[in-house]
């Protein structure tokens, strides 16, 4: 059966208006990914994949709990099964994702860059395995696919001690998409888990030939590579973070919990609150001083399943929706920042829809005048990543604040084959502005809102974070 029947060139787009919006106006805009997880490496060496499974099955937890949840043994999801065995799996599973976005993803991902527009099963699998196979092996490389979506940027998410050799590398040889660093520093404040902790430590020392005996030492190193991550041309930081840490502390409280868990002693709960807080505001110090982005990625409940956790390791696909206290501490620690006009440009992402409207509600708290959109509410993140959550943080959003500042869509992905996604997003985008039009509650101005939803596609995140 032909996916064309429903992924035509108006999928998703429902009136005359919404048509064209997308087709006129923001189709061919290029891409600015300023939020993944593309593996550098892959990008430096230019990897070759030889099937679908190994770029598009291997890493992707939303496919691997779609399969797990139909019943589908974890020998063909992350175990020895062979790479066709997996993909069999997949295509096995596929019929039954209907009105899961794995169904709409899946499709439009197949259709572009691979041009299949065959609907996955166990019936079409051996074909689209092959036809996906040999465009694989002979041109699409993940460089070629990066130009074949027409991505401009892409910031990747790096650990402070990462050495950032590979994004040397594509620097040096340069191949019209620029591959930027990431600051993510979440390892070095996960001071609860003593022992991973006291080795993260051992890593940056190691990494700047220098040893760590007290927190000074521990903070100074992290600065050397906070500047070196500017030296390679980084723009943004990233938290991943339960909430917020925003709790009143002392710099001999700080120093004396570092070297209490360096000597292989626990923190209580209030020292941990305490440290992480203290971390928390030096990183958006540093970031301000360098007129960084700082993003948040708040609420996710982690490795739920501990004998899954043991056996596959973190980002198996086994965390999910937390439902942790958000607006208080967000509130204290943006306005200590803005207090000592420390507050850099900042993006929230939430992972409850509950708090939808707390962060469309905050961001408007610390906008300053200063620049369009300096706190930003950040694209549907993870299980919302998908037309109904997209679209009830652009509602809220255009409810709240002001939709048409707004940075736009990202990928968050491993995949280099997720670019589909920014297509999917400006389909919904242009289909609310349509329906809105349709109904007279915007005026019949295409020109107009045809700019402000260019602007939410690729100007706004444009100038916002300074790329030329």
């Amino acid at each position: 059966m032909s996916a064309k029947t429903f992924l035509h060139e108006h999928f998703l787009l429902h009136s005359e208006a919404a048509r064209t919006l997308y087709h006129t106006y923001v189709r061919d805009l290029p891409i600015i990914d300023y939020h993944c997880h593309l593996p550098p490496d892959e990008i430096a060496r230019n990897a070759h994949f030889e099937n679908l499974t190994q770029i598009w099955l291997k890493g992707d937890h939303y496919k691997w709990r779609a399969m797990r949840t139909l019943g589908i043994p974890e020998r063909f999801i992350t175990g020895d099964a062979s790479d066709r065995e997996k993909f069999d799996k997949w295509a096995e599973t596929v019929p039954y994702t209907l009105r899961n976005p794995l169904y709409h993803w899946t499709h439009m991902e197949l259709a572009n860059p691979f041009e299949v527009n065959e609907l996955l099963s166990p019936e079409s699998a051996g074909r689209i395995y092959e036809h996906c196979g040999e465009q694989l092996q002979s041109r699409f490389t993940p460089r070629h696919l990066l130009q074949h979506f027409r991505v401009e940027v892409v910031c990747t998410t790096d650990d402070p001690c990462d050495s950032l050799e590979h994004h040397q590398q594509v620097k040096k040889e340069g191949f019209g998409v620029k591959i930027l660093p990431t600051f993510r520093p979440d390892k070095a404040m996960e001071i609860e888990n003593g022992p991973a902790f006291r080795q993260y430590v051992e890593r940056l020392g190691q990494v700047e030939d220098q040893e760590v005996h007290h927190y000074k030492d521990y903070i100074d190193l992290l600065k050397r590579r906070h500047d070196f991550f500017g030296e390679m041309g980084c723009r943004l930081s990233d938290h991943g973070l339960e909430q917020i840490y925003a709790t009143p502390y002392k710099e001999s409280e700080i120093s004396h919990s570092f070297l209490r868990v360096l000597n292989g002693r626990a923190l209580s709960r209030e020292e941990i609150r305490r440290f992480k807080s203290a971390m928390l505001y030096t990183f958006a110090r540093w970031d301000a001083e360098k007129g960084w982005t700082q993003q948040f990625h708040l609420g996710a409940l982690r490795n739920n399943n501990s004998r899954a956790a043991a056996a596959l390791g973190r980002d198996s696909g086994h965390d999910s929706i937390g439902d942790f206290p958000m607006a208080v501490n967000i509130s204290r620690f943006f306005d200590r920042l803005d207090r000592e006009n420390h507050l850099a440009k900042t993006i929230l992402y939430n992972l409850n829809p509950a708090d939808n409207e707390v962060f469309a509600a905050m961001i408007g708290n610390f906008q300053d005048g200063s620049l369009k959109g300096k706190i930003q509410w950040g694209s549907a993140w993870w299980f919302l990543d998908q037309k109904d959550g997209m679209t009830r943080q652009l509602n809220a959003l255009s409810q709240m604040g002001l939709l048409s500042c707004f940075v736009g869509m990202l990928t968050d992905s491993r995949s280099f084959l997720s670019y589909p996604r920014h297509e999917y997003f400006r389909r919904i985008l242009c289909n609310l502005f349509g329906d809105d039009i349709e109904r007279g509650e915007l005026p019949d101005d295409l020109p107009w809102i045809g700019k402000i939803a260019q602007d939410i596609c690729y100007f706004n995140a444009k100038d916002y974070f300074g790329f030329e």
